[in-house]
């Protein structure tokens, strides 16, 4: 499992994570959600080791992350906002330096495979600065999944795609999941986490405020909790947006 307690991280005088613990087992779906500005991405970049905590442990199947974060980059698989890919290549050309990058096994059969998983085969050969934001997401997630990661951190996933391609993504993350994959995506779409995870956290003032059994709730029920537990951050935020 990938597992990390008590982390904190500050941005100078502002404290982001305050002490935040979450788990997420082989198998588990579990969707982050939280109002704008709460550390969904600052803890995402910690738990793939692209940015440093203050404070805090991070495991990986019972291995620190800091004894071998090459080794644990190998094992995860990270979508952020930036896409990570390089304009000036083909979609195939970026998935090769990657895949040299990460030195995957028999590396052009596992490209042409997630080329044809994320629907960009015949877009393949044209240049990503050709593409549109949606298929530059799907290629980031195919960068992705490229390596074939034990652990998948997504940051809002779903941005950019049409409503095909969402629901084409919901299907392979679930397969993912049923291999034994650990998925951990922050969304603002809650109806969507209620589809895709299997467990809802909500990061709220620094600290997983809340976590749900996706099964043992509706998207109906989830949204009122949620908007319950943070309507004080949304009328501030709503009032210092309209000063």
């Amino acid at each position: 499992m990938l597992n990390a307690s008590n982390l904190f991280k500050s941005f100078g005088s502002r404290r982001v994570l305050r002490g935040v613990n979450i788990k997420v087992d082989r198998g588990e779906i579990v969707a982050l959600i939280g109002v704008n500005g709460a550390g969904k991405s600052t803890l995402l970049r910690i738990l793939s080791t692209l940015t440093r905590p203050d404070g805090g442990r991070i495991s990986l199947d019972g291995n620190s992350i800091r004894e071998d974060p090459i080794r644990v980059r190998q094992r995860i698989g990270v979508v952020l906002h930036s896409p990570m890919l390089y304009g000036s290549l083909t979609a195939r050309e970026n998935l090769q330096f990657f895949s040299r990058m990460f030195g995957a096994a028999d590396s052009e059969k596992r490209i042409s495979m997630i080329l044809d998983a994320m629907n960009l085969s015949s877009r393949a050969e044209d240049l990503v600065r050709t593409y549109s934001r949606g298929m530059q997401q799907r290629l980031s997630i195919a960068r992705a999944l490229l390596h074939d990661p034990d652990y998948l951190l997504m940051d809002e996933p779903l941005t950019g795609l049409d409503d095909d391609s969402i629901e084409h993504l919901i299907q392979y993350l679930k397969h993912a999941s049923q291999q034994g994959k650990a998925i951990l995506f922050a969304t603002h779409d809650l109806e969507r986490a209620c589809e895709l995870a299997t467990r809802a956290d909500t990061l709220h003032r620094g600290v997983i405020s809340d976590s749900l059994p996706i099964d043992d709730i509706t998207p109906e029920k989830l949204r009122e909790r949620y908007h319950q537990l943070t309507a004080v951050d949304q009328s501030s935020n709503t009032e210092r947006h309209t000063r």
